[in-house]
């Protein structure tokens, strides 16, 4: 529990730094940019869509939609995309060694 906690307690620290500095958003909008870049969101959108159409749309909630594309979601996020990410919440985490 002991291992839990500190992780979380050291998850929340990050996190905190990210969105006191800006990083967080400057992530968030690369993130937007690269998965409509890659054809993410185009593929995304055609999955809802098809959702809606097999459901039938008087039929899907918006969280029904949520919860059927989320795995879909993350599954398409390309692997490129995934590392330089993290490569890029590394490089700011050494930049804030004190952490």
């Amino acid at each position: 529990v002991s291992k839990m906690n500190k992780d979380a307690q050291m998850r929340a620290t990050i996190n905190q730094k990210l969105i006191e500095t800006g990083e967080r958003e400057r992530l968030k909008e690369l993130l937007r940019a690269k998965l409509i870049e890659c054809g993410w969101k185009d593929q995304l959108k055609a999955h809802c869509k098809d959702v809606i159409k097999e459901k039938g749309l008087e039929h899907v909630t918006v969280d029904d939609l949520v919860a059927e594309i989320t795995p879909k979601g993350r599954a398409l996020v390309p692997d490129s995309v995934k590392k330089e990410l993290l490569q890029r919440i590394r490089t700011f985490l050494a930049q804030h060694a004190s952490l």
